[in-house]
């Protein structure tokens, strides 16, 4: 028997612990957003601009028009934390029950019922790839991608297990205009804003 797994696993969690302390403290006290991913801490150093702001605006109600009065498609903190996969993440709209919201820390991410991301202009990559591959890793059942660079987007749904861990196995496209299932819930995306070139890269 060796103990080598375990002392990896204790030094991956020290690590982790060590990033989670500095994401906190760093939080009030430095611009942008903090979240840790398997490669470390992304930071997104721009301010959402308005068009970002305003999809996620448009979404959050359209959802909350469709869904049981329980559910709510909340915007902001707490983060989304997973520390078993060294994993912390802070969607832009979480959809989720108010009773898994009443909870002392960050949310527990498989009692989301979905996450959803508005692309950002300065870091896609971290939307659609890193995002990917963590929301499954993290047990989040639906993952929606809204893009306002190109007025398009994905839901990622059906997590099954790969050689290289959890990954969503449906992915089913859409564009802006047309309507969007997300869990058990359907949205329209007309009126949903594009960016523009004079936008914050």
């Amino acid at each position: 028997m060796t103990t080598v797994p375990d002392n990896a696993q204790q030094g991956a969690s020290h690590r982790y612990r060590a990033m989670r302390d500095f994401v906190q403290s760093a939080d009030d006290t430095l611009p942008g957003k903090f979240e840790i991913t398997q490669e470390g801490i992304v930071h997104d150093m721009m301010s959402p601009s308005g068009r970002h702001e305003l999809t996620t605006l448009r979404l959050r109600r359209r959802l909350e028009r469709v869904m049981p009065e329980e559910v709510v498609a909340h915007t902001g903190e707490p983060d989304v934390e997973d520390e078993s996969q060294g994993l912390m993440r802070r969607p832009d709209v979480m959809v989720i029950t108010m009773e898994d919201m009443d909870v002392p820390g960050s949310f527990d991410p498989r009692t989301l019922i979905a996450a959803i991301e508005v692309v950002s202009r300065s870091n896609p990559d971290n939307d659609w790839v890193t995002k990917t591959r963590d929301y499954p890793l993290m047990g989040i059942p639906v993952y929606a991608i809204f893009d306002p660079r190109s007025g398009e987007g994905a839901v990622l749904t059906d997590i099954h297990t790969t050689p290289d861990g959890p990954r969503y196995a449906t992915r089913k496209d859409f564009v802006y205009g047309e309507d969007v299932t997300i869990a058990d819930w359907t949205i329209p995306t007309r009126d949903l804003p594009l960016y523009r070139s004079e936008d914050p890269a």
